[in-house]
């Protein structure tokens, strides 16, 4: 008795799972063609930390993810807001920082919240 090899089966379930890839890689660089290119690519790591984190985010809401220098004087920072708990960026949707770096929040958040206090990016 000869075993049969499986591999025509995974192959194909390979080129699917590729191919569903690069069709949401499409979908995405279709939705930010009309971006200029710096603003794309903060959507595209906004996305890839909702990927990443899932259910998650609920745990880390209010904290700071992580933060980039977008030239010598200036500072860009990814974080969840603790209010509506998306994903954000200092430069797309404000950034209201906690002094514990616990509650940060966006500025549409902060302002019906009644804190208007806006760090500077």
């Amino acid at each position: 008795m000869t075993r049969t090899s499986k591999k025509g089966k995974t192959k194909k379930n390979k080129s699917k799972k590729n191919l569903r890839l690069l069709e949401a890689e499409a979908n995405a660089e279709q939705e930010d063609e009309g971006l200029p290119k710096d603003e794309a690519g903060r959507l595209k790591i906004k996305r890839q930390y909702e990927e990443l984190l899932g259910i998650r985010i609920e745990k880390l809401k209010g904290r700071i993810l992580n933060r980039e220098r977008l030239n010598k004087t200036e500072e860009g920072i990814y974080f969840i807001c603790f209010e509506c708990k998306k994903i954000c960026h200092s430069r797309d949707e404000g950034l209201v920082e906690d002094p514990n770096n616990q509650r940060n929040l966006c500025l549409a958040c902060a302002k019906a919240r009644g804190k208007g206090k806006q760090v500077a990016a």
